[in-house]
């Protein structure tokens, strides 16, 4: 009898236990998803399956969540979920946009980075204020968004991150770095870089980005000054690599995988550290920081894994395919971006048809 006609003996020591291995593993092990329409349920309708693919997310200091979409056209939305909230608002459409790179968050204002037909532009707006309660009276106001154009002519737009100490945004076409003061909107570049993978505020406030496959190039806001090839990275496998960031809000140390999933950290003091483990799918993809140091985040193509980084145990633990049971009855394969919830949830944005906002609540380690 070859292995396909094999018969098991399903009374068998141990068989049940395969079993409920095999059927409850598959999907959440650990925690809780909460899959989140685009919308405010019951009151509106979500954006519309072929330009929801959530692509970017950001968070401000009170937990308000900020995102953009990918798909026939590009919408920029914001998300609350503490208080008397529960709402995702479409804030509106950027017109001639069909991806959004990136959107970063400031000091009374958001920048959205959204790609088209020409090179990369970027818009302007005013954060939205919390309300008081969204079960009594409530009322939204789609806000009008300054459009600062186009970058550099001809180039997309990669990726963009919020420099709060300057009040600005660092971001980087494919082939130049640039800066805009998110006060005036002014933008300026500040020199050439290949434009690959995501960018990150490291642990001493410089922003870095990969520059090639062996290096990074680093650019201090302050002093403003970039340099290339100025941080060698560790010895791994970084041709392709998906090249995703997640970064500590407690102590800004970066995390960051290679092409085979090596999961390393970044320090701009101590450096790279030897690898922290392993993935069990390729290629990494979004991942964030929760408030005990625990890395959560996606591994895999098309039906993708969560995966835990516990510094505590140096482990790295398979979580299985993102499902949500509570209200939405969703399975999640594909995320396009993650950020820190307010209370150390984990929103992840859906990068699939009918996108959601998906809130992962940790579980929480037993005392003793």
């Amino acid at each position: 009898m070859n292995a396909k006609n094999k018969k098991y003996d399903m009374n068998a020591p141990g068989t049940k236990a395969c079993i409920d291995k095999i059927v409850h593993g598959a999907f959440m092990k650990e925690g809780t998803m909460v899959a989140f329409p685009t919308c405010f349920p019951g009151a509106s309708v979500p954006i519309v399956a072929d330009e929801s693919h959530i692509t970017a997310l950001d968070v401000t200091p009170a937990g308000i969540v900020y995102g953009g979409t990918s798909g026939k056209r590009t919408h920029v939305f914001v998300g609350m979920f503490h208080g008397v909230t529960g709402v995702v608002f479409d804030l509106g459409i950027v017109e001639g946009g069909n991806h959004c790179p990136a959107v970063c968050c400031g000091e009374g204002r958001f920048l959205a980075c959204v790609n088209g037909a020409g090179g990369g532009r970027v818009i302007l707006c005013d954060l939205q204020p919390l309300p008081f309660d969204l079960i009594q009276e409530w009322g939204f106001r789609r806000p009008t968004f300054q459009d600062l154009g186009e970058v550099v002519p001809g180039e997309p737009i990669v990726h963009a991150v919020a420099d709060t100490s300057s009040g600005s945004t660092v971001g980087a076409t494919t082939h130049n770095l640039f800066v805009i003061d998110m006060t005036d909107g002014h933008i300026e570049v500040i020199g050439e870089v290949p434009g690959a993978g995501r960018l990150a505020v490291a642990s001493q406030g410089t922003i870095v980005g990969f520059d090639g496959a062996t290096h990074l190039w680093r650019y201090d806001p302050r002093a403003r000054q970039l340099g290339r090839k100025a941080i060698e990275l560790p010895k791994g496998v970084w041709d392709t690599a998906p090249r995703a960031w997640a970064r500590d809000p407690h102590s800004g140390l970066l995390y960051t995988a290679d092409n085979t999933g090596r999961l390393f950290s970044f320090d701009e003091a101590r450096g790279f550290s030897a690898p922290l483990g392993q993935t069990a799918l390729t290629p990494v993809g979004p991942m964030a920081v929760t408030l005990d140091g625990r890395v959560f985040g996606f591994c895999g193509p098309e039906i993708s894994r969560m995966f835990c980084y516990n510094p505590a145990t140096a482990d790295v633990a398979d979580l299985g395919v993102a499902v949500s049971v509570i209200e939405r009855r969703r399975y999640g394969y594909v995320f396009g971006d993650a950020v820190t919830g307010r209370d150390g949830e984990i929103v992840f944005g859906e990068d699939d048809d009918l996108g959601h906002l998906w809130l992962y609540f940790p579980r929480i380690a037993k005392h003793g």
